[in-house]
């Protein structure tokens, strides 16, 4: 996975420094909307938080700052159920079922599913598409991308603001015997990782479109420059360009702006695969 978060990153390479950089992009795209600087990096920037260098910036580098942690992986006890279906037939389903097998859970699978993750009695557990899980159902959670192979790594979820009252504590219970040190977080479009890495492909997707860069290029510069894991095309090579325009589609219909607009590059690969 990430070596540090997207804040944490900004904060050592240094808000003003990052914000400049957004917003030479935003005018070199003859103010592209989809390229408008963040309105929060410019407030923390105005206000002089500039990241680690100002000992502040999205997080609190003074002397004696409690530094945010996560708690420490703990398999929950195994939840009751009377029936789980494991959905779809992708690497992540695969994975999934594995799981419940180490576990000795008994489940079925059911490959032709549209969706991808589990289903426990009459809740749901999926694999995010880009939509919310209040969008989805009542009875609904859904969890991020798991990139990160080893067990007990850090994993977002969130629930139906329509589910019940135990929806939260059951559904992190399941994510747990799968494998994941389980992190709510408010229930947004996308979450975090299957965002991120959405958004990076399609970037990189339009510059080299646009001939700024090969596919190699990206890849080099990505993990030579930030220090990624992969570059955005071995992220895509691994994952499923219509799923990734899904994504991208569903964010746009949030959020009704030009941020999430899919690269042309990248919807053509995605009809590429289709056929």
């Amino acid at each position: 996975g990430f070596r540090m978060g997207p804040c944490e990153l900004m904060d050592l390479i240094g808000l003003d420094t990052n914000y400049a950089v957004t917003r030479s992009v935003y005018e070199a795209n003859f103010f592209d909307k989809r390229y408008v600087p963040s309105a929060v990096q410019r407030d923390l920037v105005d206000g002089g938080w500039f990241g680690r260098k100002s000992g502040q910036g999205f997080y609190d580098y003074r002397e004696g700052a409690v530094k945010p942690e996560i708690a420490s992986f703990t398999q929950a006890k195994l939840p009751a159920a009377d029936k789980i279906e494991v959905h779809g037939n992708c690497a992540i389903a695969q994975r999934l079922a594995a799981a419940l097998t180490a576990a000795k859970v008994s489940f079925t699978s059911l490959p032709e599913s549209a969706w991808t993750g589990l289903s426990i009695d009459k809740a749901q557990l999926r694999l995010t598409d880009g939509r919310p899980a209040s969008q989805l159902g009542k009875e609904v959670a859904v969890f991020d991308l798991p990139i990160a192979t080893a067990q007990g790594q850090p994993l977002a979820f969130a629930i139906s603001n329509r589910a019940s009252a135990e929806a939260a504590n059951y559904a992190a219970a399941w994510l747990s015997i799968l494998g994941f040190n389980p992190q709510q977080i408010a229930d947004s479009p996308a979450l975090i990782v299957a965002r991120t890495l959405s958004m990076l492909i399609n970037e990189a997707a339009d510059a080299v479109q646009q001939g700024v860069c090969s596919e190699a290029g990206a890849d080099a510069a990505m993990k030579l420059g930030v220090n990624y894991p992969a570059g955005p095309f071995e992220w895509l090579a691994n994952w499923d360009a219509g799923k990734i325009v899904q994504i991208l589609d569903h964010l746009d219909a949030c959020y009704r702006g030009e941020r999430y607009r899919v690269s042309p590059w990248l919807r053509l690969k995605a009809w590429q695969e289709a056929a």
